[in-house]
């Protein structure tokens, strides 16, 4: 069973799932988080969407690319949980199945590609505090606490 954060889905509401795959990357004790600014400014574990015939592995590195401009080494996950949302960047309510990884940032090519996207880094205690939902902000918490959660 997979730990649900949030709020419960609304009786009668028809939810698509997404499964997504998100990163915890710590460097110099420095957790690299990213900042999106639309549909309005949160902060946010890296990572995203696994689209189709792609692997979640892949799209943690795509997608870490896309919003950090990081490339990242060794992911291994370290758990998993499901929220449900809305999404208004495309009109969705949605079911995010959120797969957790750790992973080493090895490289930096520059500025985020994706725009609307800004990459920072915060003591990990901080981020788990500023993180914009529940799920991002219990596994930051237990990256602080030296624990690794399922």
């Amino acid at each position: 069973m997979i730990r649900r954060f949030g709020e419960p889905p609304e009786a009668g509401r028809k939810y698509t799932r997404r499964i997504g795959a998100y990163a915890l990357l710590e460097r110099d004790g420095g957790l690299l988080v990213t900042v999106q600014e639309d549909p309005g400014p949160e902060l946010q574990l890296p990572g995203g969407g696994v689209d189709p015939g792609e692997s979640p592995i892949a799209a943690l590195h795509r997608e870490v690319h896309e919003e950090t401009g990081w490339s990242i080494s060794a992911p291994r996950r370290v758990g998993a949980f499901r929220r449900f949302t809305y999404m208004p960047e495309y009109d969705l309510h949605a079911e995010k199945i959120c797969l957790i990884y750790i992973a080493r940032p090895v490289l930096c090519h520059g500025d985020p590609i994706e725009p609307g996207h800004t990459a920072i880094w915060l003591e990990p205690d901080i981020a788990a505090e500023a993180l914009g939902n529940a799920g991002d902000r219990y596994f930051a918490a237990a990256l602080a606490r030296g624990i690794a959660a399922e």
